[in-house]
């Protein structure tokens, strides 16, 4: 199934034809990712969803550049990584795209300030001043800069991750189950910060969720069941988002393998 981006705005920040995910051989060969076309508009605010197993994650990973398909293609703007050796991938997921994992992955001997620019001490770069005051007031962190880690609440470690993944103006944030460690009032402030990133600085969000209230702040929903995508929403509301993942339960078989029906058929 191609899904095509319904609110493009700028262009596609990231594509995949193609895209196929194995792991091992023979009988014990699994796939993961089974001939993924999905293109992600610039600007947009996307959503992953999909059962344990549907392939969610290992398709943010292979879009990211953090895996490597079987086959097929992953563009990051011009980009084909495909084409790319270790050094020059490498370089693309420091300069190009930014990270928010359910980990936070800060170094704990570092204040948050020096968390927040890290990627750009590794490249040897000064970070804009003016543009690094407008990323920590957005993820409300003025007064928590000379911070550690330790001296911080995990929502406000998590604002951290966001700013770090901000800062170097990346093309596309990816998330993977950004509020998975949160409470749900942290979970609900760490969104806002992904909307208003989209919503105000322009941003492309692509997250990986298994919570329908998380997938309602997005602008559009994709579907995964056993390695493809087989349904997508626009406008989600969690409400539409649960109906969907219902109807999609709905269409599995006994064994738990996908029934094709015109909706979840590949292809269709």
């Amino acid at each position: 199934m191609s899904l095509a981006p319904p609110l493009a705005r700028t262009g596609v920040a990231v594509a995949a034809r193609g895209l196929r995910k194995e792991y091992g051989h023979a009988a014990a060969r699994v796939v993961a990712l089974d001939g993924v076309d999905v293109d992600l508009a610039a600007g947009v605010f996307h959503a992953v969803m999909g059962p344990s197993g549907s392939g969610k994650s290992t398709l943010l990973h292979c879009l990211a550049g953090l895996d490597s398909p079987t086959s097929g293609t992953v563009r990051i703007g011009d980009t084909d990584t495909a084409r790319l050796d270790d050094r020059r991938l490498t370089l693309l997921r420091r300069d190009r795209v930014g990270f928010v994992f359910q980990r936070f992955n800060l170094l704990p001997a570092l204040t948050a300030e020096q968390n927040i620019v890290l990627p750009l001490a590794i490249a040897g770069r000064r970070p804009e001043s003016a543009w690094l005051r407008r990323v920590v007031a957005a993820v409300g962190l003025t007064d928590r800069l000379g911070h550690r880690p330790g001296e911080l609440s995990g929502g406000q470690q998590q604002r951290v991750a966001v700013a770090r993944a901000l800062v170097t103006r990346p093309e596309v944030i990816f998330a993977d189950e950004p509020t998975g460690n949160l409470d749900s009032r942290s979970g609900v402030e760490v969104l806002r910060l992904l909307r208003e990133a989209v919503d105000t600085l322009g941003q492309t969000v692509v997250m990986v969720t298994h919570d329908p209230v998380a997938a309602a702040f997005a602008d559009r929903v994709v579907f995964l069941a056993d390695g493809r995508p087989v349904r997508e929403l626009t406008a989600p509301t969690a409400g539409r988002v649960l109906d969907t993942l219902a109807d999609l339960d709905r269409t599995a078989g006994p064994d738990g393998c996908r029934v094709t029906t015109p909706d979840a058929g590949r292809g269709r």
